[in-house]
């Protein structure tokens, strides 16, 4: 199945996830009105007390320069726990997070394969299509700025992570099975962004992010072409405590 039938699906999935959500962390005592009456204003939590946050989120991307027409794809699961009080620093006061999530589903479309004949007149076999795998990101850290809403909270991240697919990646010149020449099925993320958590309940947030990743197996593999760059779009739902 092709990723952008997957990434519609997965989706569809977690927009009707978010909105059917029913455990609802209630809102704080609510003040008496002038009336009497109890308020059912929502009492969104601040910054400064949210501790853990956790929730499923979709990766969408595309390569750029020399990896165009490279898209990708992938589920997964994220976590982290803010790890400061706010720091005061002007424009920049917020506090500081560490995280890490699992993509269960990596894929990668590739340009098809093509046959090529090169300068000496060898024909060669260039590998493409559909790469399937996972990969974990044992690193995320996070800045999460302090902003006066309670219920928009912008960030700034940088992360690394392991990626593991089925066949060597990114596709190069096919070589006979066992010698030397190819790729790695073992490769590295690397990569920033930017994003923002938009809080829809008290301690239930829908979650934006874009980062500028860099694919590379390290040289683990006889070559290492990589993804110098690619622009990927995350879209989550978090939970908080």
């Amino acid at each position: 199945m092709r990723p952008y039938i997957l990434a519609a699906f997965a989706l569809a999935s977690l927009g009707i996830a978010g909105a059917t959500a029913h455990a609802e962390e209630l809102v704080s005592t609510a003040p008496v009105a002038a009336s009497g009456q109890i308020s059912n204003v929502p009492s969104y939590q601040p910054l400064a007390d949210r501790k853990w946050e956790f929730g499923p989120f979709e990766n969408l991307g595309a390569g750029v320069g020399d990896r165009f027409g490279y898209y990708f794809f992938a589920t997964g699961f994220q976590a982290g726990k803010n790890l400061t009080p706010i720091i005061h620093a002007g424009p920049f006061t917020g506090r500081f997070e560490f995280g890490g999530n699992i993509m269960p589903l990596f894929q990668a479309l590739t340009p098809s394969p093509y046959t090529q004949i090169s300068s000496t007149g060898v024909t060669q076999h260039v590998g493409g299509g559909l790469f399937t795998g996972m990969s974990v990101t044992p690193v995320v850290f996070r800045w999460n700025f302090a902003t006066k809403s309670p219920r928009f909270t912008p960030w700034f991240q940088a992360q690394g992570a392991v990626l593991y697919t089925t066949h060597k990646f990114p596709p190069t010149i096919e070589v006979p099975k066992g010698t030397p020449g190819g790729t790695s099925v073992w490769n590295f993320r690397s990569g920033a962004g930017i994003g923002f958590h938009y809080f829809t309940r008290p301690r239930r947030s829908l979650d934006f992010g874009l980062n500028a990743e860099h694919i590379s197996s390290a040289s683990l593999g006889d070559k290492n072409p990589g993804v110098n760059a690619s622009m990927q779009l995350q879209i989550g739902y978090s939970w908080w405590k």
